[in-house]
Protein backbone atom coordinates (compact mmCIF):
# COMPACT_ATOMS: atom_id res chain seq x y z
CA UNK A 1 0.00 0.00 0.00
CA UNK A 2 1.30 3.29 -1.26
CA UNK A 3 1.97 6.58 1.57
CA UNK A 4 -0.89 8.48 -0.28
CA UNK A 5 -3.68 4.98 0.16
CA UNK A 6 -2.63 4.81 3.58
CA UNK A 7 -3.85 8.73 4.39
CA UNK A 8 -7.20 8.17 2.96
CA UNK A 9 -7.62 4.57 4.43
CA UNK A 10 -7.25 6.86 8.03
CA UNK A 11 -9.33 9.68 6.61
CA UNK A 12 -12.39 7.45 5.94
CA UNK A 13 -11.70 5.37 9.45
CA UNK A 14 -11.78 9.06 10.97
CA UNK A 15 -15.46 9.90 9.60
CA UNK A 16 -16.92 7.04 10.55
CA UNK A 17 -15.99 7.21 13.77
CA UNK A 18 -17.15 10.55 13.39
CA UNK A 19 -20.49 9.68 12.50
CA UNK A 20 -20.58 6.69 15.02
CA UNK A 21 -20.05 8.89 18.15
CA UNK A 22 -22.62 11.61 17.00
CA UNK A 23 -25.07 9.04 16.56
CA UNK A 24 -24.72 8.16 20.04
CA UNK A 25 -24.97 11.50 21.77
CA UNK A 26 -28.12 13.02 20.31
CA UNK A 27 -29.38 16.04 17.24
CA UNK A 28 -26.43 17.67 16.90
CA UNK A 29 -27.98 19.19 13.09
CA UNK A 30 -28.60 23.11 14.80
CA UNK A 31 -32.09 21.62 15.71
CA UNK A 32 -33.83 22.04 19.32
CA UNK A 33 -31.83 20.16 22.03
CA UNK A 34 -34.71 19.22 24.33
CA UNK A 35 -36.57 16.32 22.60
CA UNK A 36 -40.39 17.01 21.67
CA UNK A 37 -42.02 15.26 24.53
CA UNK A 38 -40.18 17.77 27.25
CA UNK A 39 -42.09 20.95 25.12
CA UNK A 40 -45.38 21.62 26.41
CA UNK A 41 -48.48 20.95 23.93
CA UNK A 42 -50.57 23.50 22.89
CA UNK A 43 -53.25 21.88 25.10
CA UNK A 44 -50.78 22.18 28.14
CA UNK A 45 -50.39 25.76 28.22
CA UNK A 46 -52.68 27.49 30.26
CA UNK A 47 -55.91 29.55 28.47
CA UNK A 48 -56.12 33.27 28.68
CA UNK A 49 -59.49 34.16 31.08
CA UNK A 50 -62.00 34.95 28.26
CA UNK A 51 -62.86 37.97 30.15
CA UNK A 52 -59.88 39.09 31.42
CA UNK A 53 -58.35 42.70 30.08
CA UNK A 54 -56.46 42.14 27.51
CA UNK A 55 -52.89 43.73 28.34
CA UNK A 56 -51.34 47.21 28.34
CA UNK A 57 -48.90 47.65 25.48
CA UNK A 58 -46.50 49.68 27.61
CA UNK A 59 -46.01 48.37 31.63
CA UNK A 60 -46.58 51.95 32.33
CA UNK A 61 -49.89 53.95 32.80
CA UNK A 62 -50.19 56.62 29.73
CA UNK A 63 -49.83 60.17 30.64
CA UNK A 64 -52.81 62.08 30.71
CA UNK A 65 -55.54 62.60 28.09
CA UNK A 66 -53.89 66.05 25.80
CA UNK A 67 -57.54 68.31 25.63
CA UNK A 68 -55.21 69.76 22.54
CA UNK A 69 -56.66 67.93 20.04
CA UNK A 70 -59.87 70.18 20.79
CA UNK A 71 -61.89 67.33 21.95
CA UNK A 72 -65.37 69.57 23.28
CA UNK A 73 -66.30 68.73 26.76
CA UNK A 74 -70.10 67.48 27.40
CA UNK A 75 -72.83 69.56 27.67
CA UNK A 76 -73.12 68.96 31.06
CA UNK A 77 -71.67 71.34 34.14
CA UNK A 78 -70.06 68.70 36.05
CA UNK A 79 -66.26 67.49 35.05
CA UNK A 80 -65.69 67.83 31.71
CA UNK A 81 -69.13 68.68 30.74
CA UNK A 82 -70.61 65.41 32.72
CA UNK A 83 -74.11 66.07 33.43
CA UNK A 84 -74.96 66.76 37.51
CA UNK A 85 -78.59 67.36 36.94
CA UNK A 86 -81.48 64.89 35.43
CA UNK A 87 -82.34 68.61 33.77
CA UNK A 88 -86.32 68.16 35.05
CA UNK A 89 -87.46 68.61 38.73
CA UNK A 90 -87.36 64.80 39.38
CA UNK A 91 -84.33 63.40 42.05
CA UNK A 92 -82.21 60.49 40.00
CA UNK A 93 -81.30 58.21 43.01
CA UNK A 94 -77.65 56.16 41.67
CA UNK A 95 -76.01 53.66 42.90
CA UNK A 96 -72.48 52.48 42.35
CA UNK A 97 -70.05 49.75 41.66
CA UNK A 98 -72.42 46.46 42.14
CA UNK A 99 -73.79 44.64 41.53
CA UNK A 100 -73.67 42.58 45.10
CA UNK A 101 -74.91 39.29 45.53
CA UNK A 102 -75.92 40.67 49.37
CA UNK A 103 -76.70 44.05 49.13
CA UNK A 104 -78.05 44.66 45.70
CA UNK A 105 -81.26 42.40 46.39
CA UNK A 106 -82.00 44.68 49.78
CA UNK A 107 -82.06 47.86 48.22
CA UNK A 108 -83.75 46.35 45.41
CA UNK A 109 -86.44 45.61 48.44
CA UNK A 110 -86.19 48.88 49.86
CA UNK A 111 -86.74 50.63 46.51
CA UNK A 112 -89.69 48.40 45.32
CA UNK A 113 -91.52 48.83 48.55
CA UNK A 114 -91.76 52.26 47.88
CA UNK A 115 -92.08 52.35 44.63
CA UNK A 116 -88.99 53.93 43.48
CA UNK A 117 -87.13 53.40 40.03
CA UNK A 118 -82.79 53.79 40.21
CA UNK A 119 -80.15 54.36 38.21
CA UNK A 120 -77.83 51.46 38.77
CA UNK A 121 -73.95 52.07 38.04
CA UNK A 122 -72.43 48.52 37.56
CA UNK A 123 -69.13 47.38 37.40
CA UNK A 124 -68.24 44.95 34.48
CA UNK A 125 -66.77 42.13 36.06
CA UNK A 126 -69.65 42.35 39.06
CA UNK A 127 -71.93 42.14 36.02
CA UNK A 128 -69.96 39.14 34.58
CA UNK A 129 -70.41 37.48 38.10
CA UNK A 130 -73.68 38.30 38.90
CA UNK A 131 -75.69 38.37 36.05
CA UNK A 132 -78.91 37.43 37.60
CA UNK A 133 -79.32 40.27 39.61
CA UNK A 134 -78.63 42.92 36.42
CA UNK A 135 -81.87 40.78 35.23
CA UNK A 136 -83.51 41.81 38.39
CA UNK A 137 -82.43 45.29 38.33
CA UNK A 138 -83.57 46.09 34.74
CA UNK A 139 -87.13 43.96 34.92
CA UNK A 140 -87.74 46.13 37.90
CA UNK A 141 -87.65 49.14 35.77
CA UNK A 142 -84.15 50.82 37.24
CA UNK A 143 -81.50 52.40 34.59
CA UNK A 144 -78.59 50.70 33.47
CA UNK A 145 -74.95 52.56 33.49
CA UNK A 146 -72.18 51.33 32.58
CA UNK A 147 -69.62 52.19 35.68
CA UNK A 148 -66.15 50.00 33.44
CA UNK A 149 -64.57 47.28 33.80
CA UNK A 150 -62.70 47.15 36.92
CA UNK A 151 -63.37 50.18 38.37
CA UNK A 152 -59.80 52.08 37.50
CA UNK A 153 -59.79 55.32 39.27
CA UNK A 154 -57.19 56.20 36.74
CA UNK A 155 -59.38 54.76 33.55
CA UNK A 156 -59.04 58.03 31.70
CA UNK A 157 -55.25 58.22 31.57
CA UNK A 158 -54.92 54.66 30.01
CA UNK A 159 -54.34 53.99 27.03
CA UNK A 160 -56.90 54.98 24.21
CA UNK A 161 -57.04 51.38 22.69
CA UNK A 162 -57.83 50.19 26.77
CA UNK A 163 -60.03 52.85 27.23
CA UNK A 164 -62.55 51.30 24.56
CA UNK A 165 -61.82 48.07 25.11
CA UNK A 166 -63.16 48.29 28.91
CA UNK A 167 -66.47 50.49 27.79
CA UNK A 168 -67.59 48.12 24.81
CA UNK A 169 -66.75 44.82 27.78
CA UNK A 170 -68.66 46.01 30.44
CA UNK A 171 -71.49 47.29 27.61
CA UNK A 172 -71.52 43.80 26.23
CA UNK A 173 -71.74 41.56 29.81
CA UNK A 174 -74.28 44.29 30.61
CA UNK A 175 -75.99 43.11 27.29
CA UNK A 176 -75.14 39.10 27.77
CA UNK A 177 -77.27 39.28 30.84
CA UNK A 178 -80.19 41.22 30.11
CA UNK A 179 -80.12 40.93 26.00
CA UNK A 180 -79.04 43.15 23.39
CA UNK A 181 -82.25 45.44 23.30
CA UNK A 182 -82.09 46.77 26.86
CA UNK A 183 -80.39 50.07 26.41
CA UNK A 184 -77.17 51.23 28.33
CA UNK A 185 -77.42 55.21 27.83
CA UNK A 186 -74.88 56.03 30.58
CA UNK A 187 -71.14 56.25 31.99
CA UNK A 188 -69.80 57.23 34.65
CA UNK A 189 -66.63 56.94 35.54
CA UNK A 190 -64.84 55.63 38.66
CA UNK A 191 -64.15 58.36 40.80
CA UNK A 192 -66.04 60.70 38.83
CA UNK A 193 -62.58 61.27 37.06
CA UNK A 194 -63.81 62.58 33.82
CA UNK A 195 -61.77 63.93 31.17
CA UNK A 196 -63.49 65.51 27.40
CA UNK A 197 -61.80 62.52 25.54
CA UNK A 198 -63.38 60.01 27.82
CA UNK A 199 -66.87 61.84 27.88
CA UNK A 200 -66.55 61.59 24.15
CA UNK A 201 -65.50 57.86 24.01
CA UNK A 202 -68.68 57.17 25.61
CA UNK A 203 -70.69 59.69 23.63
CA UNK A 204 -69.54 57.70 20.36
CA UNK A 205 -71.11 54.55 22.30
CA UNK A 206 -74.16 55.97 22.60
CA UNK A 207 -73.69 57.05 26.45
CA UNK A 208 -74.02 60.31 28.19
CA UNK A 209 -71.74 60.94 31.02
CA UNK A 210 -73.44 61.55 34.41
CA UNK A 211 -71.60 63.06 37.42
CA UNK A 212 -73.70 64.32 40.48
CA UNK A 213 -74.37 66.92 43.01
CA UNK A 214 -75.29 65.18 46.29
CA UNK A 215 -72.53 63.19 47.46
CA UNK A 216 -73.02 62.16 50.99
CA UNK A 217 -69.96 60.10 51.04
CA UNK A 218 -71.70 56.67 52.19
CA UNK A 219 -68.34 54.83 51.19
CA UNK A 220 -66.83 56.94 54.19
CA UNK A 221 -66.62 55.02 57.57
CA UNK A 222 -64.87 57.21 59.63
CA UNK A 223 -62.71 55.57 61.93
CA UNK A 224 -64.29 57.37 65.48
CA UNK A 225 -67.96 57.08 63.79
CA UNK A 226 -70.17 54.00 64.88
CA UNK A 227 -72.77 52.75 62.51
CA UNK A 228 -75.64 54.20 63.78
CA UNK A 229 -73.61 57.66 63.64
CA UNK A 230 -72.64 56.85 59.89
CA UNK A 231 -76.23 56.00 58.98
CA UNK A 232 -77.55 59.49 60.75
CA UNK A 233 -74.84 61.51 58.71
CA UNK A 234 -75.51 60.14 55.35
CA UNK A 235 -79.11 60.84 56.39
CA UNK A 236 -78.65 64.45 57.09
CA UNK A 237 -76.41 65.15 54.28
CA UNK A 238 -78.51 64.05 51.77
CA UNK A 239 -81.90 65.67 53.28
CA UNK A 240 -79.49 68.99 53.54
CA UNK A 241 -78.49 69.13 50.22
CA UNK A 242 -80.82 67.41 47.73
CA UNK A 243 -82.82 69.57 45.71
CA UNK A 244 -85.27 69.56 42.43
CA UNK A 245 -83.14 68.03 39.57
CA UNK A 246 -80.28 66.50 42.11
CA UNK A 247 -78.16 63.20 41.27
CA UNK A 248 -77.80 61.71 44.65
CA UNK A 249 -74.56 59.12 44.46
CA UNK A 250 -74.86 56.09 46.93
CA UNK A 251 -73.50 53.01 46.78
CA UNK A 252 -74.80 49.03 47.05
CA UNK A 253 -71.29 47.39 46.81
CA UNK A 254 -70.33 46.55 50.18
CA UNK A 255 -72.84 49.07 51.80
CA UNK A 256 -74.57 47.86 54.40
CA UNK A 257 -75.23 50.62 55.92
CA UNK A 258 -76.50 52.31 52.58
CA UNK A 259 -79.40 50.19 52.87
CA UNK A 260 -80.76 51.78 56.11
CA UNK A 261 -80.13 54.67 55.28
CA UNK A 262 -82.66 54.40 52.22
CA UNK A 263 -84.95 52.96 54.68
CA UNK A 264 -85.30 56.44 56.35
CA UNK A 265 -84.83 58.59 53.64
CA UNK A 266 -87.36 57.36 51.29
CA UNK A 267 -90.06 58.33 53.04
CA UNK A 268 -88.74 61.73 53.37
CA UNK A 269 -87.77 62.05 49.72
CA UNK A 270 -90.78 60.62 48.30
CA UNK A 271 -92.94 63.39 50.09
CA UNK A 272 -90.73 66.36 48.96
CA UNK A 273 -89.64 64.63 45.44
CA UNK A 274 -90.51 62.89 42.12
CA UNK A 275 -87.93 60.38 42.76
CA UNK A 276 -87.18 59.16 38.80
CA UNK A 277 -84.74 56.97 36.88
CA UNK A 278 -82.30 58.69 34.06
CA UNK A 279 -82.84 59.94 31.30
CA UNK A 280 -81.62 63.17 32.06
CA UNK A 281 -83.53 65.78 29.43
CA UNK A 282 -80.23 67.15 27.43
Amino acid sequence: MTRRQTRQTAAGLLVVAVLVLLGASGRHDGGPATSRSAMPSAAAQPSPEPSAAPPSPSPTVAAPPSTAGGVAPGPGKGVAGSLTHTGTQAVALTFDDGPDPVNTPRILQVLREHHVKATFCMVGFRVRDHPELVRQIAADGHTLCNHSWQHLLNLAKREPGYIDWDLRHTNDMIHAAVGPDVPVRYFRAPGGNFTPELVAKAKSLGMESIYWDVDPQDWNHKPDANAQAHIARVVRDVQRHVRPGSIVLSHDNGQPDTIVVYQRLLPWLTQRFALEPLPCAT
